[in-house]
């Protein structure tokens, strides 16, 4: 029997919590995994297939607004490797985000970087991607060949697609699928942003993050399908990458159901079109190299 093949998750948290607090873990509703989750805990959690690929690679990102957790996630991805890449931070506004990005790639696993994120959804700043000095960091972003992950609410598409129009040249992944409201199902304006935006060649999407807007408790792969066929239509294939947002996808089931709800939604996909999602788009779009594997 052959192995299975390669599966790339393109979107996964880790964080020590006695070694650096995550605030966000405070707000009501985060109970269960306001606890510490490094790889070992992937390993054991990630036990399913997806179209009989098994997990391979990973893609490790930023959880807070601080250097040093992104030395940290750096230095992990140096040591195990089931991190295949970095999305990192980096401070955007700072005239010094060049020297900023030549640090960290200088350090242990500065190879594995990427990407660069910020929360751009909890700024209160309409604008804000729109800011001269954040201009002026992502144009250094670009020109350290590195991608920006965006990460958006369904109110900030404007400010995504004008980075867009405005820097063709920079890669960019649209997070979580912008954060559709699949619990009150109101999906009009969301796909009017997910549409102009996918309008835009160098901008991918991550099916990711779905279960966690949807109905903790009662979501179903058929709740989900609206948005994964704007997804489909939008972007294609091509341009889709699987991302399981573990551990916050604990919230919701954990990284098996989700990937089971992935599966069911791919049936309809040529195997070429699940290659893409499941692997191909991630590879490409953050320079993967091969691995075997996981165990």
């Amino acid at each position: 029997m052959s192995d299975p093949l390669p599966l790339v998750d393109a979107h996964h948290h880790v964080w020590n919590l006695a070694h650096r607090p995550q605030p966000w873990l405070d707000e009501p509703g985060h109970e269960p995994i306001r606890r510490t989750f490094g790889l070992t805990d992937l390993r054991d959690a990630a036990t399913g297939t997806i179209a009989g690929r098994r997990l391979a690679r990973t893609v490790v990102v930023q959880c807070v607004s601080s250097l040093p957790e992104t030395r940290e996630l750096l230095a992990l991805a140096d040591r195990d490797p089931l991190i295949g890449a970095v999305v990192g931070w980096a401070d955007l506004t700072s005239l010094a985000i060049a020297d900023m990005l030549d640090e960290l790639r200088a350090g242990p696993g500065g190879h594995r970087l990427r990407a660069v994120r910020h929360l751009v959804q909890s700024e209160p700043d309409p604008r804000w991607l729109q800011r001269s000095c954040v201009e002026y960091g992502l144009r250094a972003v670009r020109d350290h060949g590195l991608a920006y992950d965006v990460l958006i609410r369904g109110h900030q598409f404007d400010q995504a697609v004008g980075l867009a129009e405005r820097l063709p040249d920079l890669p960019l992944v649209l997070d979580h699928a912008g954060k559709p409201p699949l619990a009150d199902g109101a999906l009009a304006e969301w796909e009017k942003g997910v549409r102009r935006l996918a309008g835009h060649q160098q901008v991918r999407c991550k099916v990711s993050g779905l279960v966690t807007e949807a109905d903790h408790e009662r979501w179903t792969p058929d709740g989900l399908r609206p948005v994964w066929d704007v997804l489909l239509s939008a972007f294609g294939p091509e341009r889709l990458m699987f991302g399981s947002d573990w551990p916050v996808c604990v919230l919701a089931g954990g990284w098996n159901p989700w990937a089971e709800a992935v599966e069911e939604l791919l049936a309809d996909c040529t195997p070429a079109e699940t290659e893409a999602i499941l692997a191909g788009t991630a590879t490409d779009f953050y320079a993967l190299e091969e691995t075997p594997t996981c165990s």
